[in-house]
């Protein structure tokens, strides 16, 4: 059982978060220029109520790590290297932390996350767009 001091979500993120770096909205963005795959993992929900990240795939959260998965029969055509950028993007930039690590401890060790998350990269003024998401269950 975890220390005192080591209980709690707060103490979870900063351990999932050991060992990588993390990126702005602006670092993400650009990436993206570059080729990253920018992933939101956002729900339904809130993604229906803002607006979506050109280019970025949508991704349950309950299945990302299948469908990144380059050896898995259950992965998504994008999915072809196990050196792909997959950034990783959610509501305010906690569960992307978990997802990315997540997916670094199957093997997909450039994956990071959006410090912030969609909220971060909507107060930094990137590009948003109300067209369909590229969804991929």
């Amino acid at each position: 059982m975890p220390a005192d001091g080591d209980r709690g979500s707060t103490a979870y993120l900063a351990r999932v978060r050991q060992g990588w770096s993390r990126l702005t909205p602006r670092q993400a963005f650009d990436e993206q220029q570059r080729g990253a795959v920018i992933v939101d993992t956002r729900t339904a929900e809130h993604r229906a109520e803002s607006a979506n990240i050109p280019g970025a795939l949508v991704i349950d959260r309950t299945v990302l790590e299948w469908r990144l998965d380059p050896s898995n029969a259950w992965r998504i055509p994008e999915a072809s290297s196990w050196q792909t950028r997959y950034i990783v993007i959610c509501r305010h930039g906690f569960s992307s932390s978990v997802a990315a690590r997540a997916l670094q401890d199957v093997g997909l060790v450039n994956a990071t996350d959006v410090i912030g998350g969609y909220a971060a990269w909507v107060e930094a003024r990137l590009p948003t767009t109300h067209a369909p998401a590229d969804v991929r269950f």
